[in-house]
């Protein structure tokens, strides 16, 4: 008889924790949106007092009948009151935008999604009342992979000192990468993960894809898109050669139907690019505005490549992009507690920064992520040139300019470029 302890995992605080406090105490709701198993509904249940749960089998029916004929039924309960995966009774929307005006408070509901819901089945946007906030898959720092040494708001407020050690191999870094962010996958083997993500990939493809929307996608064309962007991952590729990579595939698809694909795995917190920042420069340098192509989580498309760690390590080339895509992973949400926005620059003279974060006061910083230390003086000759291009009469100096590694000291150049290893940063 083989018997199998199963342990119950602890909950590993997030980021957005703070953030979600914040927003209830200021706004009557809060829509917590985010890929499917990020841990939106684990997060929310630490702060809600009562919970529903649409997708639970036994009540579903019932749940579904009861928001067609009278949704406010579905809201008693002690405040904040959890709505799991709202968008499956849209008419929720309206009755809880409406109970927060009947009700004149903050703090009343959480809502968690993992999709996108057309804007034509609800009523009212709910603007100003039910504050919306994007989850991701964990940062290294929250699954604890990463020390923390390096406070991504320390580089903003004071570049000038910086010390940090890393203790993670390349190997490790290669680990992470494979494995994803998803708090199911924290502390598991290589093989355990695979299978997990496997098991993500085929809901996306199998069912969610097909259900979003009510479109009937076909599995393949699913499958067929999504190994063509990871194959394509931290590029500023455009549909046009993802369509020609998919044709020479011996895959059929119109331009049309790709659209309609890459537009359902964005409502579905799939593809998340990276937009282009356009700042103001001394001259007319024209600036490229193609986004760069992102998952929500690296892992998908090592996942679509049949990457292990082991193949990353003998195949730097697909191993420094899909380290890039990690960083940004990160970035996105170390930045998200700061207030910023994360986007990429490059210009007709090909001139790039993989990153520019973006403060909402204005402050911002530009970073080239690098897989190993041979490359770090590319990088921050990169990013001195872009200072240099930089009108600092309309805009300020940038806060700080690093590169990021998958090496193991911390350490700021004699040009001024910091020089920071991923496993030692934090918000």
């Amino acid at each position: 008889m083989i018997c199998m302890v199963i342990k119950v995992s602890k909950y590993l605080k997030r980021l957005i924790d703070k953030t979600l406090v914040q927003e209830l105490e200021a706004f009557g709701a809060v829509l917590l949106t985010g890929p499917k198993w990020c841990g939106k509904t684990t997060t929310a249940k630490q702060l809600a007092r009562s919970a529903l749960f649409m997708q639970d089998p036994d009540k579903r029916e019932s749940y579904l009948r009861t928001a067609e004929l009278q949704p406010s039924a579905l809201l008693i309960g002690d405040k904040p009151r959890l709505i799991d995966e709202w968008q499956m009774a849209p008419q929720l929307w309206d009755a809880v935008r409406f109970d927060i005006d009947k009700q004149g408070t903050e703090g009343l509901y959480i809502l968690t999604g993992s999709t996108t819901v057309d804007e034509e089945r609800i009523e009212h946007s709910g603007a100003g009342r039910i504050s919306r906030i994007m989850m991701r898959t964990m940062s290294l720092y929250e699954s604890e992979d990463s020390n923390g040494s390096i406070s991504l708001k320390e580089l903003f407020e004071n570049p000038s000192e910086i010390n940090g050690v890393s203790s993670k191999t390349i190997t490790d870094v290669a680990k992470l990468v494979v494995r994803g962010g998803w708090p199911n996958s924290i502390g598991k083997k290589e093989e355990i993960t695979r299978r997990q993500i496997a098991g993500y990939c085929d809901v996306i493809t199998k069912s969610e894809i097909k259900t979003i929307d009510g479109v009937q996608r076909d599995e393949e064309k699913t499958k067929a898109v999504l190994r063509s962007f990871s194959r394509h991952i931290s590029t500023q590729t455009p549909n046009s050669t993802i369509l020609k990579d998919i044709l020479s595939n011996n895959e059929s698809l119109h331009k049309n139907t790709l659209d309609a694909y890459i537009t359902a795995l964005k409502k579905l917190y799939i593809i998340e690019d990276l937009s282009a920042w356009s700042p103001k420069l001394r001259s007319k340098t024209t600036i490229r505005t193609s986004d760069t192509r992102h998952f929500i989580d690296p892992a998908i498309a090592a996942y679509y490549l049949g990457a292990t760690s082991r193949d990353l390590i003998y195949d730097p080339e697909t191993f420094s992009f899909l380290f890039e895509s990690m960083v940004i992973r990160d970035l996105r949400v170390y930045s998200q507690s700061l207030e910023g926005t994360v986007y990429h620059y490059k210009d007709k003279d090909g001139l790039e920064a993989d990153a520019v974060i973006h403060l909402n006061d204005g402050r911002w910083g530009a970073i080239e992520v690098k897989l190993g230390a041979k490359w770090i003086d590319e990088g921050a000759k990169n990013l001195l040139a872009l200072k240099s291009k930089i009108d600092n009469n309309q805009m300020p100096l940038p806060s700080f300019l690093a590169v990021i590694t998958a090496s193991e000291f911390a350490y700021k150049r004699e040009d001024g470029v910091l020089v920071v290893p991923l496993c030692c940063l934090k918000d």
